[in-house]
């Protein structure tokens, strides 16, 4: 059955005469995400129309790989914490606080992003050995300036594993008997969290990966499946910029994923990662 054919057409809790009819302006607007912000905010029921038919198309719309990955091929299947949650880690930053394991002077902002690009050959370096057969997407980092000095520079990033509740990374987290952090919540569905710096699961690759000291980063995983967290970016030397696969940067400073990692939502590219794009 299509996602057309799903939609109802009787008004049943929502108050729509025909939910099609909205499925259908929405995507002659292709799936814009401000004017879905906006009707989601009108009422309750109209906002429990969008989460639990619309922002699935979003997601499908924005990224159809990663979200094809995500759910095994079976785009009818659920999403840990629910399609919203997963539409709103597609495009909004977290912003920062301070932690127990992660030293800040004042929380950074959220704040939404106009593209993230995904990938899951990132994802492998925030795994540890034995949890390598899991499949984690991760984004390119958010940078922000927190300080008038080139070593203020904190990078935010974001992530979902695939199958998170038959994860090998769950699986270890619970062998271990970490314990849920006790007053952070998931910044995308309010889910509790561990933390992988308490749990001492962070690989040094994931250091690594994001042009960071080992010991200067942190990130969480809810029980959702979807993981967030920042580091400590080193400072990039004159002699350092010309040398981008090395160094793992663009030449304006920001850090570099490789070229080979990228999908653009085109197709253009290889099919370890995806760019999301806000129209």
């Amino acid at each position: 059955m299509s996602a057309r054919q799903r939609v109802r057409a009787s008004p049943g809790e929502s108050g729509i005469h025909n939910e099609r009819v909205l499925f259908l302006v929405f995507e002659s607007m292709k799936w814009d995400i401000h004017a879905l912000c906006s009707t989601a905010s009108v009422n309750r029921k109209l906002r429990a129309v969008v989460n639990r038919l619309l922002w699935r198309s979003v997601c499908l719309y924005r990224a159809p790989r990663m979200i094809a990955t995500l759910t095994n091929g079976s785009l009818n299947g659920r999403i840990g914490g629910g399609w919203h949650t997963l539409a709103k880690l597609m495009f909004f930053c977290c912003g920062c606080k301070p932690t127990r394991h992660f030293r800040l002077s004042q929380p950074t902002a959220g704040h939404r992003v106009k593209a993230s690009r995904f990938s899951k050959t990132s994802g492998q370096s925030f795994l540890s050995k034995s949890c390598k057969g899991d499949l984690l997407y991760v984004s390119d980092m958010c940078e922000h300036q927190t300080g008038d000095k080139e070593e203020d520079q904190l990078g935010i990033y974001r992530g979902v594993f695939r199958g998170f509740h038959t994860s090998r990374t769950r699986a270890c987290l619970i062998e271990r008997r970490v314990k849920l952090e006790e007053s952070v919540m998931c910044p995308y569905c309010a889910a509790p969290v561990w933390s992988m710096t308490a749990a001492r699961l962070v690989p040094k690759s994931a250091a690594r990966r994001l042009g960071s000291h080992d010991g200067s980063l942190e990130y969480f995983v809810c029980v959702n499946g979807h993981l967030y967290g920042s580091c400590w970016l080193v400072p990039l030397s004159s002699d350092e910029d010309g040398y981008e696969e090395e160094v793992e940067c663009f030449e304006d400073g920001r850090r570099r994923i490789s070229y080979d990692d990228r999908t653009m939502t085109s197709g253009s590219f290889g099919s370890t990662g995806e760019e999301v794009v806000e129209d």
